[in-house]
């Protein structure tokens, strides 16, 4: 009998929609005939079988309360409203069928009843959802602010803020842990939403576990539910989170194993376990490397573009998120130092520049200074000797230059000492060879003249 109760409780899910739609459909018929009433009849039936629907699923609904362990606080104003809306129906039904079973009914307008069902029917289901998805589901997507409007608690992520100053001094449990779960897994075990009877907001409701007994055993990770579901593969049935939820990454994962094998420590700091700093560095701050100038320019407008496109200069920008364009000379190999007076519109925009492979020579230089904010320089494969390179010193945001495959002399690689920012010059194949040059450089790191090669190793003169 049980068993029968508990498969008819299940049915309740789907049997639900049934008296849904015929609801809906009597009310959207109701509104098409609002004038000729020529279906009446018809929609007296609809709302006679969504009655009957909405009886039988209050029924699986009530069963499934029994059998799945809610409590009745939890279920009762979905319940009274189910058992309303069901009446609502039959009402309609009377309404419209015009029979004399209630004469009180035939007074209420037609209208006033719909838009009761209409309401009875949205709050019936926006409080089954509730249950099945946890409070506030609706509202989930939408602001915090939003939220606190409908008088629902919001979520709220906590930051995890490790630095090189106070990484040592944090707790494991409290600024690491606490806020990795609470950001990754409170969203579905809560008190709104314990799925599995499991809530994770506190260390206590950790220890307490869920339904399917402990999920934290200290010391063992691999029998802890907590950290051993995180490392299930992710179409597994057991994993967590779901698949369709942000997954954790492979440092939060190992941080949850240790502090797990560290016995689930409350009040011990990072210094105090002794852990690496390795694992935790994903965790600090992140550090951005800017390559371009931090400024902003404006857009260059399309018709400024156009001409240089047309003349076979390709131009695209670096990013989405910036005006700075990228200009390349790959399909003109006849581009020349005149043609440079093309790019005069969109000079403030240039922040790389390839003229590889192009007709330039050295005059190439000072047309080269009224790019502001040139970054990345190709000169490779060109007529360029060097001379003139020093004019390029007054451009503060050039880091990279490339000069391989020309004529570039030893004699200008001076030159490079006063220019502010440069990072690489790529010299392969020039006459400015690491041979020439013996160290005469004081930042000569900033040099590379390729030519590369692996060391060899003892396989090599194995022969197969």
């Amino acid at each position: 009998m049980d068993i029968l109760k508990q498969f008819l409780g299940r049915l309740h899910p789907l049997l639900v929609h049934i008296p849904i739609g015929f609801i809906i459909l009597g009310l959207l018929l109701q509104w098409y005939d609002r004038k000729k009433k020529s279906y009446t009849k018809i929609i007296a039936i609809v709302f006679f079988w969504a009655g009957i629907c909405s009886i039988l699923t209050c029924i699986t609904g009530y069963l499934q309360y029994l059998g799945e362990g809610y409590s009745f606080n939890t279920v009762k104003w979905h319940l009274w409203f189910g058992i309303a809306t069901s009446l609502f129906c039959f009402m309609m039904y009377f309404k419209l069928a015009e029979t004399s079973f209630t004469s009180f009914i035939s007074r209420l307008p037609v209208v006033f009843l719909s838009v009761l069902l209409f309401l009875m029917i949205s709050i019936t289901g926006h409080l089954g959802g509730d249950i099945t998805h946890g409070k506030g589901y609706l509202l989930e997507p939408f602001p915090n602010r939003i939220k606190s409007l409908f008088g629902y608690k919001s979520f709220e992520e906590k930051p995890i803020i490790l630095t090189e100053e106070n990484w040592e001094s944090s707790l494991l449990y409290e600024d690491v842990v606490h806020p990795l779960i609470n950001n990754r897994c409170v969203s579905c075990h809560s008190p709104k939403k314990s799925k599995g009877g499991l809530q994770l907001h506190t260390l206590e409701h950790i220890r307490m576990g869920g339904e399917n007994g402990e999920i934290l055993v200290p010391n063992q990770p691999d029998e802890s539910s907590l950290y051993s579901r995180l490392v299930l593969p992710k179409d597994h049935e057991d994993h967590m989170p779901p698949k369709e939820k942000p997954q954790l990454t492979k440092d939060e994962i190992a941080v949850i194993k240790t502090w797990i094998s560290a016995g689930s420590p409350t009040e011990v700091t990072l210094g105090e376990l002794q852990l690496p700093k390795e694992l935790f560095l994903s965790f600090f701050p992140k550090i951005e490397d800017r390559f371009y100038p931090d400024v902003e320019v404006a857009a260059v407008p399309t018709d400024s573009i156009a001409p240089i496109k047309d003349f076979g200069i390709h131009v695209q920008p670096i990013s989405s998120s910036s005006n700075f364009l990228s200009v390349s000379c790959i399909n003109k190999p006849d581009f020349t130092d005149n043609d440079f007076e093309l790019l005069k519109p969109i000079k403030e925009q240039i922040a790389v520049l390839d003229l590889g492979g192009t007709q330039i020579t050295d005059g190439i230089f000072e047309k080269l200074t009224t790019l502001p904010h040139l970054t990345s320089l190709k000169l490779d494969n060109t007529a360029i000797s060097g001379q003139g390179i020093a004019q390029l010193g007054i451009l503060e945001h050039l880091k990279v230059m490339n000069f391989t495959h020309t004529q570039f002399e030893a004699s200008h690689v001076s030159a490079f000492g006063d220019f502010k920012q440069l990072e690489k010059v790529y010299l392969y194949q020039t006459k400015a060879s690491k041979e020439v040059l013996d160290g005469s450089l004081e930042n000569q790191d900033i040099l590379d003249f390729g030519n590369y090669g692996l060391p060899k190793i003892a396989s090599d003169s194995i022969i197969y």
